[in-house]
């Protein structure tokens, strides 16, 4: 990798030692005269004079800037995009926008570090609030006469790619745009008599900033001011509970890709089972298909064979898969927009399930029938899906011999022994976030009725680990679990958005065979 010349050369005392914050240099040589300088800025071509297409995400822009406002009529909010976090020493990770901002901005993939929307009150002629404005502020590409251009990491042009203009970004968002040194002179404007909240822990620089703002204007800051910020972001995680339509496209454009990238793991099995570490060789595949045909990952993959699936959120992927195992995948495709898909499918590596396999395998799958079954009665709330996915779950394991006591003592508060063979929850919001709007409060979330718009998963399991000495030797080492992504319609009805990703005994078999044909 390229070394970094971010800063120029720190001039030290020669009888002083040089910090540790301009050791960085000391490994290049940098050219700084003024001839290069001007030959550098000489004889560069026109940039292109047109400007992009208007996304067609920015038509849904409004209606989620008023409903992020609605609670705060008349108060500045303060949505930090995020910046670059460190990997090692001067490397970073890939940048991702925090969930809040790519909501309210439309801008997905990479775009843009260091980015701040600011939701601005509005009021009429008599100071009556009338909304907010969305303002975009952000560093535009830099001249390529400035130093910027060819020596600066972070921003330059030569090392990270031309970064857009003002009007190129006002223009695909239909917001406005200004420059990000005019971001505290913006926040300052009738301070005091404008209150301000912050989405805390996402751009340290900005929270600060916002908190010397406020206390010039004599405003709680700080720990004072913690609960009017968390106030904005729990808001701004429920009013993404409900997607509108481009988001619902988006989801089920990332259940599409996400299906390719089983088609390959499937293509990837019979190298799998002859490598060292053939859960990796699963991960890969899934990956490569991520990064190809979308931003990358939704989240780390779980590629567990045997008795790893019995790891819940198993992703060190360093094991060996084995002919005769079920290997569960995880796994989720984050599209270019940052909607992820959330599937899990348990395939037999050999491409047949066993009789004992395919008995625990039908029974998750009654599972999810019957979580999406309960989903589709009238008057269902979000925890219902996941008691009725328990109650069949539990009643088989009281068929199988299992259970200390009953099915419906088990399913009782004060029982619960069948949640030793699945302790998690059957379903979680989906969208920007893989656990979506997990902000919001419970009465929102768990104890809601359902909505037309509400994304989220169904994905039970059981989970059987090598020594527990309760099952039987047949049943031991092997774990289970379906995931779907489904949607509630306009009409109220729930369908799996993931319904083409195969899942019946006899679907996946067939999927194998046909895959691996190829």
């Amino acid at each position: 990798m390229t070394d970094q010349p971010t800063q120029p050369d720190a001039q030290v005392p020669s009888d002083q030692p040089q910090p540790i914050s301009d050791r960085g240099s000391n490994r290049s040589r940098r050219p700084e005269s003024d001839a290069f300088r001007t030959f550098m800025a000489s004889a560069w071509g026109p940039r292109p004079d047109t400007l992009p297409e208007r996304e067609e995400v920015a038509d849904f822009l409004p209606r989620r800037h008023a409903a992020a406002g609605a609670l705060f009529e008349g108060e500045r909010l303060v949505i930090p995009a995020g910046t670059y976090k460190v990997r090692s020493n001067d490397t970073d990770y890939r940048f991702r926008a925090h969930s809040a901002f790519a909501h309210l901005s439309g801008l997905g993939g990479e775009k843009e570090p260091d980015t701040v929307l600011v939701l601005e009150p509005r009021s009429d002629e008599d100071a009556s609030p009338t909304g907010h404005e969305a303002v975009l502020y952000f560093k535009p590409r830099a001249s390529r006469t400035s130093r910027e251009f060819y020596a600066d990491s972070r921003y330059g042009e030569f090392w990270v790619g031309a970064r857009p203009s003002l009007e190129e970004v006002s223009t695909a968002t239909g917001l406005r745009t200004a420059h990000i040194d005019t971001l505290r002179d913006a926040l300052a404007k009738d301070a005091g008599q404008v209150r301000l909240r912050v989405v805390r822990g996402v751009d340290t620089a900005v929270q600060t900033m916002v908190d010397e703002v406020r206390i010039q204007a004599g405003l709680p800051a700080g720990e004072d001011a913690r609960a009017d910020d968390e106030k904005l972001e729990e808001h701004l995680s429920e009013i993404r509970l409900c997607k509108d339509a481009w988001e619902i496209a988006q989801l089920r454009k990332a259940v599409d890709v996400t299906r390719a990238g089983f088609d390959d793991i499937i293509r990837a099995l019979p190298r799998a089972v002859g490598h060292h570490r053939g859960e990796r060789v699963i991960e890969g595949a899934f990956g490569a298909v991520a990064r190809e045909e979308g931003n990358g990952l939704g989240y780390d993959t779980i590629a567990a064979s045997g008795d790893h699936a019995n790891t819940l959120h198993w992703i060190d992927n360093d094991g060996e898969v084995r002919e005769g195992d079920l290997v569960l995948v995880d796994a989720g495709v984050e599209v270019d927009s940052l909607y992820t898909a959330d599937i899990t499918r348990t395939l037999p590596v050999n491409g047949t399930f066993t009789e004992v396999q395919a008995r625990v395998y039908q029974a998750v799958l009654d599972a999810c029938e019957a979580a999406l079954a309960r989903a589709n009665e009238p008057g269902c709330r979000f925890r219902d899906i996941n008691d009725a996915a328990m109650k069949l779950i539990a009643t088989r394991l009281e068929e199988w011999g299992l259970l200390p006591v009953s099915a419906e003592e088990s399913l009782a508060p004060e029982g619960q022994q069948h949640r030793r063979w699945m302790p998690h929850g059957t379903s979680h919001h989906l969208g920007l976030d893989v656990h979506d709007c997990a902000q919001a409060r419970a009465e929102m979330y768990m104890d809601a009725l359902l909505e037309p718009g509400m994304c989220f998963t169904i994905e039970p399991g059981l989970y059987f680990r090598a020594d527990d000495m309760l099952l039987p030797e047949e049943l031991r080492g092997m774990g289970v679990r379906i995931e779907d992504d489904c949607v509630v319609n306009q009409d109220g009805s729930v369908t799996r958005i993931s319904e083409d990703i195969p899942r019946t005994i006899a679907d996946v078999e067939a999927w194998i065979a046909q895959v691996q044909q190829r």
